[in-house]
């Protein structure tokens, strides 16, 4: 019998796996169970983006497009964020259409970090950002944002964390999962750090347009910002196209041709189907956006003021469509307090301790979904508190 473990990388082995899935795939084998665990909107992509998504199948668009993506994409990416975010980049070579923001994380990250670098990772966050880190042979430096000062990224914390080896600062914001955002005021007060220790940044921006009571700066705005910032986004949250696996990466020329390469080895090009229908998607969907997110930010403020009036405090989210109890008091972990109330209540939510160590002692629960649905797990999750209080 064949010994794997001989052929097998011990840097792959030493990953683990993903934590967010857990609860939901053990949910799935449930029944009746109310499920507020993914972060994916329960909102089907508009019908005029599945429709031209129809039509380019119809016209036989079913082959390889340029490895970049159609420039016709990337114009109107550029067209996005000049109009939405008054950022823009040459659609030639400044832009490359991804499978989904996470393989443009991970072009940025192999393409930035070597073996002995540093890079510095904001916590909580989505499980992808220190395991890629460490894939690219790289050392994540965590640093453990706190809910005293409202899970943001303070300079304080900025400034420890560098070091001589530090090569890279990845900046997700709004955040999953705690909500949390950066204002211009609190990007301001780091971008000086990033510039004197002379880093770069990855700014994971797929939630930028579910910031609620404010308008989404992003850190490539700020003066002498936008030549050291790599900014990942995407489709997912802000179309409702979550199964189109289609995002983004824009950046300077010289770092985005060692992008390219990776990606053009690995990938060859986005989902020709899923570039169209993102063409449509960035021209007519402004109006989309507009009403996902009211829908969303009357979801929040449900969920928000529900947890507070159960007794569970509760830090309140100003971006992205999670709220990141804290359950501390009840004197259970969070993975004892997830199982106990799946298997008690039928309510599935995720534990913290699955976005990294600083998430131990929360819970984060997603209102990517109806209202009733939410309402539903309000009761039950006040039942159970009421238990084992």
């Amino acid at each position: 019998m064949i010994d794997y473990d001989k052929f097998l990388s011990p840097r792959i082995k030493s990953i683990p796996k993903s934590g967010i899935r857990k609860f939901f795939d053990i949910a799935e084998e449930m029944k009746d169970v109310v499920s507020l665990t993914v972060g994916e909107p329960d909102f089907d992509t508009p019908w005029h983006v599945r429709e031209e998504a129809i039509d380019s199948l119809r016209k036989g668009e079913t082959h390889y497009t340029s490895n970049s993506g159609t420039l016709e994409l990337r114009v109107e990416i550029d067209k996005y964020l000049t109009r939405r975010f008054n950022l823009s980049y040459n659609p030639k070579n400044e832009i490359i259409v991804t499978v989904g923001g996470s393989e443009a994380i991970d072009l940025a990250v192999r393409a930035v970090l070597s073996p002995g670098d540093e890079a510095v990772v904001v916590s909580p966050a989505f499980v992808c950002y220190a395991p890629l880190v460490s894939l690219a042979g790289a050392t994540p430096v965590i640093i453990q944002t706190k809910m005293e000062d409202n899970f943001k990224l303070t300079p304080e914390a900025l400034r420890a964390a560098i070091t001589p080896k530090t090569k890279l600062l990845i900046l997700p914001f709004p955040n999953n999962p705690t909500g949390a955002v950066m204002e211009k005021s609190d990007l301001e007060k780091i971008a000086g750090i990033i510039k004197d220790a002379n880093i770069l940044v990855l700014a994971d921006e797929i939630y930028a347009e579910l910031s609620y009571g404010f308008k989404h700066t992003s850190i490539a705005n700020l003066p002498d910002m936008r030549e050291r910032t790599i900014l990942v986004s995407g489709f997912s949250k802000a179309y409702a196209m979550t199964g189109w696996r289609l995002g983004y990466v824009c950046a300077p020329e010289p770092l985005m041709t060692q992008m390219f390469k990776i990606h053009q080895y690995a990938i060859m090009c986005a989902p020709t189907t899923s570039q169209s229908a993102g063409i449509k998607a960035l021209r007519d969907g402004d109006g989309d956006i507009e009403y996902m997110k009211s829908e969303f930010n009357g979801r929040r403020k449900i969920i928000y003021y529900g947890l507070k009036q159960i007794g569970i405090e509760c830090f309140e989210p100003k971006g992205a469509f999670y709220v990141f109890p804290s359950i501390r008091k009840f004197g259970l972990s969070s993975e004892e307090f997830c199982e106990k109330l799946l298997y008690e209540e039928k309510v599935a939510i995720v534990p913290g301790n699955a976005f990294g160590e600083s998430g131990e002692g929360f819970a984060r629960i997603s209102y990517a979904y109806s209202v009733p649905k939410i309402n539903k797990a309000l009761e039950k999750i006040e039942k159970f508190v009421k238990k084992i209080k």
